[in-house]
């Protein structure tokens, strides 16, 4: 385990129940706060990637804003939004998938890069891999070239990334 993996584990704050019974939420919003911390977490989230010509990052609402947006600014790369369904006001491309507590979809701008792109996925959790696998699959229909997925953290267990195919994914933390 690197030594930032080890003080994010550290920095977790894990929340019984929410946000339903039976589900452990891991609340990263301290490793948010420590300003060094986050900046050794984007390196480290971005390293794998680094020298693939990643040009966009698709960060997944709502976090994947935070820990995307940062990771595109670290590459170099533009910036796309992937929202849940209803959030964006223009012509859009819509993908569904099942969470461990229920369904839901992701959509991202019809424009959202040129045909060819190379994009990244980031998100902050890999539980089951369904939100994760929608926002590869929602990359490709709009003509993107999937380089990969990040992830702060992967569940261990709910073998999430046994759903991501078809190219590079790492997690920083498994618990």
């Amino acid at each position: 385990m690197t030594s930032v993996a080890k003080r994010v584990r550290e920095c977790l704050r894990a929340i019984p129940d929410y946000p339903k019974a039976g589900i452990l939420f891991q609340d990263i919003t301290p490793v948010l706060r420590d300003g060094q911390l986050l900046a050794d977490v984007v390196a480290e989230m971005i390293r794998p990637f680094r020298g693939r010509d990643v040009t966009h990052v698709l960060g997944i609402e709502a976090r994947g804003f935070i820990l995307g947006g940062a990771a595109a600014i670290a590459l170099g790369a533009g910036f796309v939004p992937a929202r849940k369904p209803g959030k964006l006001p223009w012509e859009r491309a819509t993908e569904s998938y099942d969470l461990e507590y229920g369904s839901d979809s992701l959509e991202a701008h019809r424009d959202s890069w040129p045909r060819g792109s190379r994009v990244l996925v980031v998100d902050d959790v890999l539980a089951t891999g369904g939100t994760a696998r929608a926002a590869g699959q929602l990359t490709l229909t709009l003509g993107g070239e999937l380089v990969g997925w990040s992830f702060l953290l992967e569940i261990g267990g709910l073998a999430g990334g046994e759903r991501l195919s078809g190219a590079l994914w790492r997690a920083l933390v498994t618990i």
